[in-house]
């Protein structure tokens, strides 16, 4: 027997509410009574952020909330059986059969495969049925592991490859076989039987003949032999994922097309071969998030989606697809980062508008940069420690870097002492590093537009911009120029000899030339006026405007712990932090602002939990107030996510008016940070170490205390109560 689920995680024949949280927390609550996960609180959040996300409703009345977190210890499944019904998202009307999937951070491949296995044999109507007129706990317990082919097969069901229960008798088109391949594949097995091209796991074959029960209209009188591949992911990558590569292969079977799919997603997934790939007249991207090594599929006819819609419209995305492969004005794979880029009409969200996407690529053109940053920023922050503040100040004082490394070695070090020199080596590497800053920013920014044909005409137009004193607005612009024109001329309909050339040479020469062209000839010199006028700015801020700008970062980094603004707020600190110099702090004191706003909220809760007033806490939160200490001290601000998920309303603006106090102080009071992360750890990166942390603790003083308040206070309004576990 499985150890995923045992009786007391099953609920039989009970209303839980009209509401889907409801529902969750009720399941979550199973868990953690039955010693699966340690928090009721965090499973709880991690559960309905994911359902943020995508709504897990699935055709046929099934609904499927799941969630990897850190509270959970054992991989477990919980269902309800629950009347009435709860509308969860599906098309086809409320849920009635509810299977949480709560998964550890850490999950082993063997439990995974077991989880995406029960995921897929819910698309299956014989055992969904079965689930329906089971009448015990250990009935449904029975069934579910039978569908695992960890016990007997439910009565009734044949088996598919992998021993897992197969499609009932008389099943059409999902249970016909060619060529010694399953056509659903092993859609009722995770690792079934191999496809017609040696690929396992995400290989389905799908060439059965159609069926007379086929829905929907097909194209089959014109499809036969044709080849398609298809690529699906969610974000949790544990049930969408699969269902998805089912549907679609069920669908594909339906209309005799051979559909081979690759499922990235969290347990084992298998490349789709080459030779699969080059043979294909289109690609279907199902996926939530962004399509690993889309290169592969340069040139492809594309039909995109979100992966929900190739569990509820599988038929439709292959005729979509079959269509495309005919029409040589369709939308063609350009090399671009996945589903997330709205190609072929389809995104991670239903539709990625042009807002969103250049968020989505500005921020992951940040999140490349900072290791770079950060090793620079800290190498210098070390070089200065070790052979003093003089360090890059004159070529003829002791320890300039430049000098001190011409013609010396550890062997025979300068004048001034091998700990200097060793300074001047850190000092010079991290200024080698720090100087990748914005090329790293623009041709990361062209990689989130364009992906690996978009890497070289970004880092080329982001040279150009440090060439130009253009600065790190020079790089955004240069990234964003260098991706959309590879990503236009990644669309082109090319010959199909010359498909192999495109994302290696054409793509790369020919955006470089337009990014790198238009910031030499045009955009270069007006961005290096306003990035001067910037820094001329920020330079001359002093008084009531530097605690102004400090207050607006510090709410910034406040408002949502770890998300979008807080991101912003951030991103502006990391994208000047390499224009700072002796003479001109100001990028230094914008960042020790935002970090050690940014630390505030999680110490902020910490303070506010475990010494303030902890009788007005759960144990979990309590729990979470000790952790919370080490993440605030080292910059991580999510350390609060689980104070705010339970308590949004009062949490966000005590975090924010503590941000804003921080914020404000450091820059009033000239607070430098060369670093970019670290929290405290890096003590020895902050200038006026002392404001530092008292900006820190009055922050965290003022946040926790105005939340106690608010708790006391301000009382919310009340919630339907969660019906009791029986």
């Amino acid at each position: 027997m499985s150890d995923l689920i045992t009786p007391d995680l099953v609920t039989l024949d009970k209303d839980l509410g009209t509401d889907k949280s409801a529902v969750i927390g009720h399941l979550a609550r199973r868990v953690v009574g039955a010693g699966r996960a340690t928090s009721y609180e965090d499973l709880y959040a991690d559960a309905m952020a994911r359902e943020s996300k995508t709504a897990t409703g699935v055709p046929g009345g099934i609904a499927i909330p799941h969630c990897r977190s850190a509270a959970v210890t054992r991989p477990t499944l919980a269902m309800a059986r629950i009347r009435p019904g709860v509308d969860w998202g599906a098309k086809d009307g409320p849920a009635d059969i509810v299977f949480f999937i709560a998964a550890p951070e850490g999950a082993d491949q063997e439990h995974l495969q077991l989880l995406a296995k029960l995921a897929r044999s819910l698309i299956r109507k014989d055992f969904t049925a079965s689930l329906r007129s089971a009448d015990t706990p250990e009935q449904i317990v029975e069934l579910v592991d039978g569908a695992l082919g960890l016990g007997p097969a439910p009565a009734g069901a044949g088996t598919g490859s992998s021993g897992a229960a197969g499609p009932a008798t008389g099943a059409t088109a999902a249970g016909a076989t060619a060529a010694g391949a399953t056509a659903a594949g092993s859609a009722a097995g995770f690792e079934g039987g191999r496809g017609p091209e040696g690929t396992d796991d995400g290989g389905h074959g799908a060439n059965a003949p159609a069926s007379a029960g086929g829905t929907g209209a097909t194209e089959t009188d014109t499809s036969r032999s044709r080849h398609i591949v298809a690529v699906t992911a969610c974000p949790t990558g544990i049930a969408h994922t699969y269902m998805a590569a089912d549907s679609l292969a069920a669908a594909a079977a339906e209309r005799g097309v051979d559909l081979q799919v690759e499922t990235q997603g969290s347990a084992k997934s298998t490349p789709l071969d080459p030779s699969v790939i080059q043979n294909a007249e289109a690609v279907i991207f199902a996926v939530d998030v962004d399509v690993r090594d889309k290169g592969r599929f340069a040139g492809k006819p594309l039909i995109s989606g979100p992966v929900k819609r190739g569990i509820d419209e599988p038929g439709v995305m292959i005729d979509e697809a079959l269509r495309a492969a005919k029409d040589p004005n369709a939308r063609r794979v350009s090399g671009g980062s996945g589903g997330g880029e709205n190609e072929g009409g389809g995104s991670a969200s239903g539709g990625e508008g042009f807002g969103g996407q250049l968020k989505r690529a500005l921020l992951t053109g940040v999140s490349y940069m900072i290791p770079f940053v950060a090793g620079g920023g800290l190498l210098i922050a070390l070089g200065f420690l070790l052979g003093g503040y003089e360090l890059s100040l004159s070529v003829d004082d002791v320890a300039n870097g430049d000098r001190m490394l011409d013609g010396t070695s550890v062997l025979n070090p300068p004048p001034e002492g091998f700990v200097a020199y060793l300074g001047a080596v850190f000092w010079k590497i991290g200024n080698l590093s720090l100087a990748f800053l914005v090329p790293a920013l623009a041709g990361y920014i062209a990689y989130a537009l364009a992906d690996r044909p978009g890497i070289a005409p970004g880092f080329t137009a982001g040279s150009v911009a440090v060439f130009m004193d253009a600065g790190f607005i020079g790089g955004i612009i240069g990234g964003l120029l260098a991706g959309y024109a590879a990503r236009w001329i990644g669309s082109w309909n090319v010959p199909s000899w010359m498909r192999g050339l495109m994302p290696v040479v054409i793509i790369p020469l020919l955006a470089s030339i337009i990014a790198s062209g238009l910031m030499i000839l045009v955009a270069g010199g007006p961005i290096a006026a306003l990035t001067l006028a910037l820094n001329n700015w920020l330079t001359g801020l002093t008084g009531v405007a530097a605690i102004g700008l400090g207050v607006i970062l510090g709410l910034m980094m406040g408002a949502d712990l770890g998300g979008p603004i807080n991101k912003v707020a951030y991103a502006f600190a990391v994208a000047g932090l390499g224009e700072g110099t002796f003479e001109n702090q100001v990028p230094w004191e914008i960042m020790a602002a935002v970090m050690a706003a940014g630390m505030v909220p999680p110490l902020g809760m910490a303070f506010a939990s475990t010494v303030l007033a902890k009788n007005q806490f759960s144990m979990a939160l309590r729990e979470n107030g000790k952790a919370a200490w080490l993440l605030g001290a080292a910059f991580i601000s999510e350390g609060a996510i689980p104070f705010a998920a339970a308590d949004f309303f009062r949490v966000i603006p005590s975090t924010m008016l503590g941000g804003a106090v921080a914020g404000a102080i450091c820059l009033g009071t000239g607070v430098t940070s060369q670093a970019p992360h670290g929290g405290i750890f890096v003590f020895f990166a902050i200038g006026n170490l002392l404001m530092f942390i008292v900006a820190i603790l009055a922050g965290a003083a003022v946040t926790g205390f105005v939340y106690v308040a608010l708790k006391r206070y301000v009382k919310p309004r009340k919630k339907v109560e969660e019906p009791a576990i029986a």
